[in-house]
């Protein structure tokens, strides 16, 4: 008969002989994995009225768009996402020559994505890219808006792997262990970082009336961990363009960099811990309010970023690879387990220079207002000695004109990138992250036609080693058939092969490794080929 004793261990006609209890030390690994995840890319179609409060448009002059998912319910094997897209745009009006306004929409969408094997119960990661927007007049009062978006979401799957750490039994057993170096999931959590500012206009700056268009963009964000927190570190360019309190005043702009550092709680993590921080804009308010004098002076920033936060340990542990013992019959049961291991983690520096001509129909460049960049990569793919990134930098430039009728215009344009992040030792089965953000960009003016564009891109990647281990999951025991032993030689001689062990040796003469260097007198447990070898067998 068979029984199942405590740790895994397994029994052979126990009533038969005398039971050694094996006493196996095991460790958990805690990991995740990629449970699912699904892509789908929909269309947004549909016509909107100007509202009434609004001029009658002319002519668009810029236009932008953003997806905020407002709520993600998953149930059996499907992802729903509810949301808006977000859409503004400056345009010129026909109340005057060379007046300009803007106005703001929203388009709603909800979405299924099929994820096999998700449930109410898992939590999901969602991300969207804008692959095209087009604003376009249908008459005076209606707009008709296209967006073409991908909607992506993703499923981790939090799971505890058991490794053994030793192996111990009353009369004595041969341990062979082997190193493991694997990646330990220390935190996994959702967070938001907000970032609050104050900012007054120059002294040479009109008052503000009404502001006309507004941007927000994130530079050269950082992030580490630190003991007990995350750190967070970049810049945050604000720009504003809007109409000054006085007739007279007619446009004006203001842009600055403001600096931002601040930190995310993260109980027990320290800073050799390795991060993987996913961030995202949720929430950007950028509004004029009365200075201490009660004039609107005044500009109030408040940011608001999502944090995906995971941060690793690296575990090192000596795990049991085989056993046996040379008085009864062990037989280790193995399982196949995939640890991780880290292989690279860095911020690369991808450079994308490039000139932007103007149409034939657009009004000659003045005045470089502003410009507004978002990286979008499109593709990546394992390749020898790295990871090939593929994917474009999309650019809007606002710009002054000498023509009163059109103050001011935009152009835009798609400049592709490629760039290695070289990774040494990769390989297909390597599983990676990639978050891509813009470090630098400046717009400048090489004639009233052209702009030179130069930008550095942030090519954040954290890339784990997969590695296939055989690990055992029980041990079974039963006592050695006598017959058999009694048939057997008690003395051997042996020559070895080239790639032997004294421990395979050993194992199959039901001997120890001990033993074998005694009665041999060698100078240490390693052997080549040719070696003569006398085994005496120690059944007890």
């Amino acid at each position: 008969m068979n029984k199942t004793l405590p740790f895994g261990i397994k029994c052979t006609n126990i009533q038969d002989w005398s039971v050694f209890i094996l006493e196996l030390s095991k460790k958990y690994i805690h990991m995740n994995r990629e449970k699912g995840k699904a892509v789908t890319q929909i269309t947004l179609d549909d016509d909107f009225n100007v509202p009434d409060t609004k001029p009658d448009l002319i002519r668009i002059i810029l236009d932008k768009g953003e997806i905020r998912v407002d709520e993600a319910t998953i149930t059996q094997d499907h992802v729903w996402l509810k949301g808006v897209l977000k859409f503004s745009l400056l345009y010129r009006s026909d109340q005057e020559e060379g007046k300009i306004s803007s106005m703001n929409g929203e388009l709603p969408f909800q979405e299924s994505l099929a994820i096999d094997g998700a449930n109410e119960y898992d939590t999901a990661k969602v991300k969207w890219e804008m692959e095209d927007l087009s604003i376009g007049i249908i008459n005076s009062r209606k707009l008709s808006v296209k967006a073409l978006v991908v909607l992506k979401a993703g499923i981790d799957e939090i799971y505890d792997e058991d490794i053994l750490t030793g192996a111990e039994r009353e009369g004595g057993i041969q341990v062979l262990e082997e190193n493991l170096a694997a990646m330990q999931l220390f935190l996994a959590k959702k967070d938001t970082w907000r970032f609050k500012e104050e900012i007054l206009l120059p002294s040479n700056k009109p008052n503000i009336r009404q502001i006309l268009w507004k941007s927000v963009q994130l530079r050269g964000v950082e992030m580490r961990m630190m003991d007990g927190q995350l750190g967070i570190k970049g810049e945050a360019l604000a720009f504003v363009l809007y109409e000054g309190e006085e007739e007279d005043e007619h446009l004006q702009w203001m842009e600055t960099a403001l600096p931002f550092s601040g930190a995310v709680d993260c109980n027990g993590c320290n800073d050799d811990m390795v991060c993987d921080v996913s961030y995202d804009i949720a929430g950007v308010e950028l509004e004029a309010k009365p200075d201490y004098d009660g004039e609107e002076r005044m500009l109030h920033l408040e940011l608001v970023l999502d944090l995906e936060i995971q941060a690793f340990t690296e575990e090192e542990d000596r795990i049991v690879a085989d056993l046996y013992a040379v008085n009864e019959k062990l037989t280790p049961v193995y399982q196949e387990a995939v640890f991780e291991k880290l292989l690279l983690h860095n911020a690369s520096k991808c450079k994308v220079v490039e000139k932007m001509a103007l149409d034939q129909n657009q009004e000659p460049i003045l005045q470089i207002c502003a410009s507004e960049g978002n990286v979008v990569v499109e593709q990546t793919e394992i390749v020898e000695g790295g990871i090939q990134a593929e994917g474009i930098l999309q650019v809007n430039i606002l710009y002054v004109t000498a023509d009163d009728r059109m103050p001011v215009a935009s152009v835009k344009d798609v400049l592709p990138f490629h760039y290695l992040i070289e990774v040494p030792g990769i390989n297909a089965s390597c599983r990676y992250h990639l978050q891509a953000g813009i470090d630098q960009l400046t717009t400048v003016m090489a004639d009233s036609s052209q702009v030179e564009v130069k930008a550095v891109l942030n090519l954040n990647c954290i890339v784990f080693e997969q590695q296939n281990v055989q690990k055992i999951t029980e041990v079974e025991q039963e006592p050695f058939n006598m017959e058999e032993l009694q048939e057997s030689p008690g003395i051997i001689g042996y020559i070895a092969k080239e790639g032997d062990k004294l421990w395979n040796i050993a194992k199959e003469n039901y001997t120890t490794i001990s033993e074998i260097v005694k009665t041999n007198q060698l100078p240490s447990e390693q052997i080549k080929g040719g070696d003569k070898i006398l085994i005496i067998k120690t059944v007890g």
